[in-house]
């Protein structure tokens, strides 16, 4: 079975590993970037410039890897795609993480224009000594 538009838009990001261009092709120019509270740097970043500087450029120096990996894709039918996974890292204190995440994207003319995260925040802060 293939998937839908939506989760093939979705699928392709993850895939990616946010590469430069894939998401100058599928995020919208007004992407909102809400990351759960109680997540190291939570808050909701308007923009992948935005997302990227203010909350990736934050966190990101306090891991040697760190990774999405999805493991179900939803279309609900409804312009949503839900994406169920683990954060798979390695800490700068030496701690691994395997964190559940789940990510409700809104799709909205063919990009992704919206990404409201639920994950394991206690998890990770440990792992960092946030």
């Amino acid at each position: 079975m293939s998937d839908s538009p939506n989760v093939a838009l979705a699928r392709r990001l993850y895939e990616s590993g946010m590469a430069p261009e894939v998401t100058a092709e599928v995020l919208a120019p007004d992407l909102v970037w809400d990351i759960t509270p109680g997540f190291p740097y939570s808050g909701v970043y308007h923009g992948w410039d935005n997302a990227a500087k203010d909350f990736f450029g934050r966190m990101m120096p306090n891991f040697t890897s760190f990774g999405a990996v999805p493991e179900e894709f939803y279309d609900t039918g409804e312009d949503h795609v839900v994406v169920f996974g683990h954060y798979r890292a390695e800490a700068k204190t030496g701690k691994d993480v395997d964190v559940r995440f789940m990510h409700l994207w809104t799709v909205r003319d063919g990009k992704l224009a919206a990404m409201r995260q639920a994950a394991d925040s206690h998890v990770l802060r440990e792992a960092i000594d946030y």
